[in-house]
């Protein structure tokens, strides 16, 4: 099934000159959706994840059918003052600025291993940064995958853990 041709790009949003590319369209055509999920769980299956940490707020909607069909537990990342107890924030740079993504403190057990995953990797920052967190609270981080990679940004480059995508846009 040609996965991509289940998102769609919708010009200047979320401003002038971005091409935003959409995964509601892919999220509401339940074949297409179900072929993502699957070859998802395939190329997570062998990392073995004990948790899969799903990053703000397209994740979640990725990571929670992952876990089930992999039979491990979902855990959230969430931008700064989102989630309830003691949480883990980690601070980090963007193109212009700076960012805050945080985890609950006990949500993860020292040397779980872990999957993270986003719904798009662009130039990886959010990406890094979630795997930087998940170690600082003592996870294992196996490896990392979106549904989308736009690999003319090279983010992967910033990577340092194996990474997967579904579909890869080159331009």
């Amino acid at each position: 099934m040609d996965i991509k041709a289940h998102i769609r790009g919708i010009p200047d949003f979320p401003r002038q000159g971005i091409l935003f590319y959409d995964i509601s369209t892919l999220l509401a055509h339940a074949e297409a959706w179900h072929a993502t999920v699957a070859q998802l769980t395939e190329t997570l299956r062998p990392y073995k994840p004990d948790l899969l940490v799903g990053i703000e707020s397209r994740g979640f909607l990725i990571s929670a059918p992952l876990a089930y069909c992999l039979g491990c537990g979902f855990i959230m990342v969430r931008k700064k003052g989102k989630l309830p107890g003691s949480i883990i924030p980690h601070t980090y740079d963007l193109e212009y600025g700076t960012d805050t993504i945080e985890i609950q403190a006990d949500a993860v057990k020292p040397g779980q291993r872990i999957v993270v995953v986003d719904d798009l990797l662009a130039t990886g920052g959010t990406l890094a940064a979630a795997i930087r967190l998940v170690r600082l609270v003592g996870g294992e981080v196996a490896a990392a995958a979106c549904i989308i990679e736009l690999a003319f940004l090279n983010g992967r480059d910033r990577l340092d853990v194996p990474f997967s995508s579904v579909v890869s846009y080159d331009s």
